[in-house]
């Protein structure tokens, strides 16, 4: 049973607190409500992770690195979606590489799990894991976010990612990606900005992704349209749901 209304996941595993604010996409993020929310409950690892600005949770840049959170896959017996790091970026530059193979380790001691890992800083993923030391598993999925036009540079360095499987998160889907390429991209995630200052997502900008993903062979997930309201939204898309996934034979 799934353990997070994130639709394309059953469960999310943050051995990592904290962020910083790297593109436009990063304006609303909901970890950083999330984050400041966990503080004031007394979370100690979201201490310092966010300061008030304007009357909005931002990030200070502080990053925690969780080693007692290392081990708690090893406990879930039953194979789960594993969404990684979804209140940070494994692959932000203050957590060290070392960590980042300790990651690697739990994640090659549990095959029967499927690692999700979604990064804004596709770059430094891979150099890191192109640096030797780190397997390609293939239960680890290698992502990136792009959310407009002005970041679909990410998709090169995704693919420079030595990876069983790659895939592309377009949310929150700002504007239009008409120029990305998805050779070589297994899967892609699409929604709209949701919350009380979400952005408008144009129907146009989904069509021309779902266009993308026929012509390259990516499956097609569409998260949803989001807004403030994004339950009475909905996810349909050309009258019906897509909760395509990339086929695991890649």
């Amino acid at each position: 049973m799934a353990d997070t209304s994130i639709e394309w996941t059953d469960t999310t595993w943050n051995p990592v607190a904290g962020c910083t604010i790297a593109t436009a996409g990063c304006t609303n993020c909901y970890a950083m409500r999330m984050a400041a929310r966990l503080e004031a409950m007394g979370v100690d690892k979201y201490v310092g992770t966010t300061r008030k600005s304007g009357g909005r949770a931002k990030w200070t840049g502080k990053i925690v690195l969780d080693p007692g959170a290392l081990t708690i896959p090893m406990k879930w017996k039953k194979p789960r979606k594993v969404f990684v790091n979804s209140m940070s970026d494994l692959f932000h530059p203050d957590v060290p590489v070392d960590f980042i193979r300790k990651v690697w380790d739990t994640m090659a001691s549990t095959p029967h799990h499927t690692y999700q890992i979604l990064t804004k800083r596709p770059d430094r993923m891979a150099e890191v894991l192109s640096g030797g030391g780190f397997a390609v598993l293939p239960n680890v999925w290698l992502g990136t976010s792009v959310e407009d036009n002005r970041v679909i540079h990410r998709l090169n360095h995704l693919r420079e990612a030595p990876a069983a499987v790659r895939f592309v998160s377009f949310e929150p889907l700002i504007g239009s990606v008409a120029g990305a390429e998805l050779l070589d991209i297994h899967w892609a995630i699409v929604g709209g900005e949701s919350g009380p200052n979400a952005r408008y997502m144009d129907p146009s900008w989904v069509d021309e992704i779902h266009d993308l993903c026929r012509e390259s062979g990516a499956a097609f997930f569409f998260k949803q349209w989001g807004g403030k309201n994004k339950k009475a939204a909905g996810r349909t898309y050309r009258q019906r749901t897509w909760d395509e996934l990339p086929a695991l034979s890649m």
